[in-house]
């Protein structure tokens, strides 16, 4: 069958899926989006999250025929979906987005540019919070995150740590110890409120 679906604020279709395909393999495989990790396969470990009409889902559960016109954001798009929620607090033109070609060139690089193609790197808030504050360490659990982080702060701008531990509580992590990636939400909450006061004054 074809699917036809948002991605990253672009419409794709994947032709020739079968049934039991999931959403995780059509981004990864077909669409050649690999931010999403393909872990335990079975919704726990939360490698895979991307958020499907705004809410965070394992994308190793959910059917790709299932997304039928849908919004699929994946990590690779996190930057332009919150640079489009600053701006436009949400983007119904439908003409915004990151293309499948974009994203597929998506690297999280701390530097201004990229020191390669010498092109400007943007980070979405919660991207540099990670950075900054020192939470990846493999790197294999942090797309996940990246998502659940960002759904959480559109949602709650100023989050409690119950709240954050809430809202991470489907996503594992091997190496870190959880307390930097805590650290990382809590700095792009602040960064956010910041901003937010800077425009009210």
């Amino acid at each position: 069958m074809r699917v036809t679906f948002t991605v990253n604020g672009r419409q794709q279709e994947a032709d020739d899926v079968w049934e039991g395909e999931s959403l995780l393999y059509v981004l990864r495989e077909r669409m050649g989006l690999p931010g999403s990790k393909n872990a335990c396969e079975q919704g726990e470990c939360g490698s895979c999250t991307v958020r499907l009409d705004g809410v965070p889902v394992c994308s190793c559960l959910v059917a790709a025929g299932q997304v039928e016109g849908r919004e699929v954001v994946t990590v690779e798009g996190l930057a332009d979906y919150a640079k489009q929620r600053a701006e436009h607090a949400g983007c119904a033109s439908g003409t915004c987005g990151t293309s499948v070609d974009e994203a597929q060139r998506w690297q999280a690089k701390p530097a201004s540019a990229d020191s390669q193609t010498g092109e400007q790197v943007e980070l979405s808030p919660i991207q540099q919070a990670f950075i900054d504050a020192g939470a990846v360490q493999c790197g294999f659990c942090t797309p996940g995150l990246l998502v659940a982080a960002d759904e959480l702060l559109e949602r709650n701008g100023s989050p409690s740590d119950a709240d954050i531990r809430e809202a991470l509580s489907g996503n594992l992590c091997r190496c870190t110890g959880y307390e930097k990636i805590l650290d990382a939400v809590r700095l792009a909450a602040a960064r956010g409120e910041n901003h937010t006061a800077g425009q009210g004054a």
